[in-house]
């Protein structure tokens, strides 16, 4: 059963987390819901909540003015986009209040206004997912958010992130610490990488649900994205065997934040951060997934590779993915995956049939 709760307004006391001696993890950082609930609840308000908007300018030639019913998977690539740029800022113990103002935030929230001059905007992001084969309106699954994201970020000059998307649920360690370096200097480009994945057929295989687990505890995780056709998450840690997440699936009124100078400015903003999240039992997880991860130095990479390595493919049974030191010999010669660190990519069609129209290699 999913534990819900209103986002304002109860009358009783939220839901958000059980009381339990188990630790809670987000995002990489450890909480307890008997001495630390208030630190956690803030850490949880902090994060960027997008949701669905009404009211914007139409997208392009289309006649959308809101993407109610068809974009929660393109808000839930926002999430991570936006908490790759909160990270890469203001670092992971930045915390949001009502009055915040500060300069560099207001700049990255600007970035996910709901108009086509904004560079991370659900207009500029929908017409790039005409290119990945989905038109306007059309739900998104998280392997295409991941690809429109990996184009999106080339207009975004003040960032300069490696987007890199793993293929084949193989991460090809030097590929993408190549993708990351500066030529000519000795320069890092923040990577933002994503790993999608499809754990089953049509349930998750619980086999997974250790390895995942350990993913939310690292600390360059960026939590994951995923869901069924029309209903999308972002999902950001967890506790016991429950995915803590953030739900897109409430529409508000599109509108500026700009300096956060009037009164409605400063309601806009409180729109975008959520007070209280939402969870559910892993075994409610869809098997088409996305891991996110976001590594802003050259040594945070390096740790990644062998936490994964350590915890995600030694201690595991059944691994979520592959991590290879360099491109298999056998993917050399096939130019469908040319890339596949994330320069030039397609997914190969593995024909699989699933509700939700992703290509994915099964793992079972």
């Amino acid at each position: 059963m999913i534990a819900c709760m209103t986002y304002e307004g109860a009358l009783s006391e939220p839901e958000d987390f059980p009381k339990t001696e188990e630790p809670v993890w987000l995002l990489g950082k450890e909480y307890s819901t008997q001495t630390d609930l208030a630190a956690l609840r803030s850490d949880v308000q902090s994060r960027l909540w997008m949701t669905y908007r009404r009211n914007f300018a139409q997208i392009g030639d289309s006649n959308f003015t809101s993407d109610k019913g068809w974009g929660c998977m393109l808000r839930c690539g926002q999430m991570v986009l936006a908490e790759a740029l909160i990270r890469r800022h203001l670092g992971r113990d930045w915390t949001w209040e009502s009055s915040t103002s500060d300069e560099t935030y207001l700049r990255i929230l600007s970035l996910f206004e709901d108009h086509k001059c904004a560079t991370f905007s659900l207009h500029i992001m929908s017409q790039l997912g005409v290119d990945e084969g989905k038109q306007i309106g059309e739900w998104y699954g998280p392997n295409t958010v991941a690809q429109v994201i990996r184009k999106l970020v080339i207009f975004d000059e003040w960032n300069n992130f490696s987007v890199n998307v793993a293929l084949d649920n193989i991460v090809i360690m030097d590929e993408i610490k190549c993708s990351c370096q500066v030529e000519g200097e000795r320069g890092w480009r923040p990577l933002l990488l994503f790993i999608p994945l499809r754990l089953g057929l049509s349930e998750m295989n619980p086999v997974y649900y250790s390895g995942i687990k350990k993913c939310f505890k690292m600390p360059q995780s960026l939590g994951l994205i995923g869901g069924k056709p029309n209903h999308a998450s972002y999902f950001i840690g967890f506790v016991g065997d429950e995915v803590v997440y953030l739900d897109p699936h409430t529409t508000q009124e599109a509108g500026s934040v700009a300096k956060k100078a009037t009164e409605t400015e400063v309601e806009t903003d409180k729109s975008y951060h959520c007070m209280y999240a939402q969870r559910m039992p892993f075994e409610h997880l869809d098997p088409s997934l996305a891991l996110c991860f976001y590594c802003g130095t050259e040594k945070e990479y390096d740790d990644l590779c062998n936490r994964m390595r350590q915890e995600l493919i030694d201690a595991e049974k059944t691994p979520l993915f592959e991590l290879v030191p360099t491109r298999p010999d056998y993917m050399k010669d096939d130019s469908s995956l040319e890339g596949a660190s994330g320069r030039c990519m397609e997914l190969e069609d593995h024909h699989l049939e699933s509700e939700d129209d992703e290509e994915f290699e099964v793992l079972q």
